[in-house]
């Protein structure tokens, strides 16, 4: 599993190869940036809940490292599918995790007044 070139890993149609990576990077440099926002965001707040959302933002990014590193042939097929599976259940219960700890929200109607 030597590869260089995304064109020579087997299982990557030639012609499809610089449409896929081209969204990996697309999807890397996305996810890399909003994690620095979220990095930005949780030093300002100091919550759970934005240290929760930086840490799903930062999975973001690794799902990415390990799709490029997938596609250049530097992570075995199995790994990429064990990696990236245990990081979208990992995003998923950290993302309800944010949300039941956010509460119920109070009921306050925009149009009243509290002279």
């Amino acid at each position: 599993m030597d590869y260089t070139s995304p064109f020579d890993v087997p299982w990557l149609d030639p012609q499809l190869a610089p449409i896929l990576l081209a969204i990996i990077i697309l999807a890397a440099i996305g996810t890399t940036i909003l994690f620095c926002c979220g990095v930005v965001a949780y030093r300002r707040r100091r919550s759970t809940r934005y240290l929760l959302i930086t840490i799903v933002l930062g999975l973001l990014v690794g799902r990415s490292m390990i799709g490029l590193g997938t596609v250049f042939g530097l992570v075995p097929m199995t790994i990429h599918h064990l990696v990236e599976h245990s990081f979208d259940f990992a995003i998923a219960v950290l993302i309800l995790y944010a949300v039941y700890r956010s509460g119920p929200a109070d009921r306050v109607s925009i149009g009243s007044s509290r002279d």
